[in-house]
């Protein structure tokens, strides 16, 4: 039986599947996860013709549904890069067709990005900026029904990724982590500086 875990800075409890992968140190307030090899959440647009990359639903999440209303949930992530999209995610999810990804990324070029990648039926992919290191901050904000990625270099000044909507559905939205190397033999991720706050995100494109 998975029993959910307390996250420091979450006022909310988190599921991890598969249980054994996550490491949650209080202490330090860390989450780190070894990604299993080939390993992804991703439907691939193009079906049989594989357009982008291998459709799979079987990357490590550690995943709770927070409170209601609106939230800022962000966290500095930190990969050990070894194949190309390898990543720590920021996932908002809600059901197998129905998710988001904002992903510290390792690109075919062998560069650090920051991509997004929204489910509704089949996923898109959106790559936004080279990162020079293997450390950012990811943030998902809910304002009402939108939600909204965005990146930092330092967690202070943020830079837009993209705002959206998902389809309706009666599941309730979960929110957490993930960790996937869908062409490799995995990677270690790091997340600390781990932060929840219930305030609403008034100006998506400041920098606040």
């Amino acid at each position: 039986m998975t029993i959910a875990r307390t996250v420091p800075g979450l006022p909310f409890t988190l599921t991890p599947s598969p249980g054994g992968a996550w490491t949650i140190d209080e202490d330090t307030a860390t989450v780190a996860v070894t990604a299993t090899a080939r390993s992804d959440i991703f439907i691939d647009p193009g079906a049989d013709s594989q357009l982008n990359a291998e459709s799979m639903l079987n990357a490590a999440t550690l995943l709770g549904v927070p409170p209601d209303g609106d939230f800022q949930f962000s966290a500095r992530v930190t990969v050990d890069f070894q194949s190309t999209f390898d990543a720590g995610v920021l996932l908002l999810w809600i059901d197998e067709r129905h998710w988001g990804k904002l992903c510290f990324e390792y690109s075919p070029d062998g560069e650090p990005m920051i991509v997004s990648v929204v489910a509704r039926g089949v996923a898109d992919d959106a790559n936004a900026f080279v990162v020079d290191g293997r450390t950012v901050w990811l943030r998902v904000s809910r304002i009402d029904r939108v939600f909204a990625y965005h990146a930092s270099l330092d967690g202070r000044t943020w830079r837009m990724i993209r705002c959206f909507t998902i389809d309706a559905t009666t599941t309730p939205a979960s929110i957490g982590f993930e960790a996937q190397s869908p062409t490799g033999d995995g990677c270690a991720v790091t997340f600390d500086d781990i932060q929840f706050t219930g305030e609403r995100l008034h100006d998506l494109r400041n920098g606040s």
